[in-house]
């Protein structure tokens, strides 16, 4: 497997964990008061674990995934993903970071209707360094999930778990060190679930991912390395699961 480039750290930043939340927190105003969404959250990664956020719907841990993913920004705090502060990047290089060092699976799999499972999962690679090599990265991510005689199948033509597997496809196809998933199972019935669970737990070893997954599903959370609650915008505990 080919390994994208490592970028050196950030001038005052030490190695260290491969993601590092630092006094994040979130508010929104409402009525000129600020609801918070998050408050104060810090924790470490580290390269190759499977960590879960859990907590109850509105408990801020789709917020802090987001935030992971370069997509919401904190009101405060600080955020380092592989030894760089990625704290306050405009678009165009959060849209760099997204693209060469996170992968990100939603739970509605937004595919594109119209394109091939191949196409959708092509699409990351047009903006990467291996757009040339597209057709045959996404052939080959595609029969690494499993769906080598679903190439040329669009959406509607794929159940929900082959859906999904075709977004994890595409969330990897860039070869990323991170792989952000929220409620990854939500849509799907528990068997489909643990079908796409067993394939992260096989993808988290052939690749050497590190998973960060929001959910409130006990399954996931079960599976994980470690455990990150989250209860009205503030990580209450973390706990680990026995070494997996």
């Amino acid at each position: 497997m080919l390994k994208t480039g490592s970028e050196a750290p950030a001038q005052g930043i030490l190695a260290g964990p491969l993601v590092q939340a630092i006094n994040i927190s979130r508010s929104l105003p409402l009525a000129g008061q600020p609801i918070h969404i998050l408050r104060d959250i810090s924790f470490d990664i580290e390269a190759g674990e499977m960590v879960a956020l859990v907590g109850a719907s509105g408990s801020g841990k789709s917020t802090l995934l987001g935030i992971l993913a370069g997509i919401d920004a904190p009101s405060s705090g600080r955020l380092v993903i592989d030894g760089e502060d990625v704290t306050g990047l405009n678009e165009t290089k959060l849209a760099l970071l997204r693209n060469r060092k996170l992968g990100i699976v939603f739970q509605s799999f937004n595919l594109i209707p119209t394109l091939t499972a191949q196409e959708n999962v092509e699409i990351p690679l047009y903006v990467s360094p291996y757009a040339r090599e597209a057709r045959q990265r996404a052939a080959r991510m595609l029969d690494l999930v499993g769906l080598s005689d679903r190439r040329q199948h669009r959406p509607h033509q794929l159940s929900g778990g082959q859906q999904q597997r075709v977004a994890i496809a595409r969330a990897l196809v860039t070869e990323p060190k991170i792989l952000l998933a929220d409620e990854p199972t939500g849509n799907l019935d528990s068997h489909t679930g643990e079908q796409v669970l067993d394939l992260f737990e096989s993808l988290r070893q052939q690749l050497g991912l590190t998973l960060v997954i929001a959910t409130h599903d006990n399954a996931i959370a079960g599976r994980a390395n470690r455990i990150l609650r989250i209860t009205d915008g503030r990580l209450l505990h973390t706990s680990s699961n026995v070494e997996r």
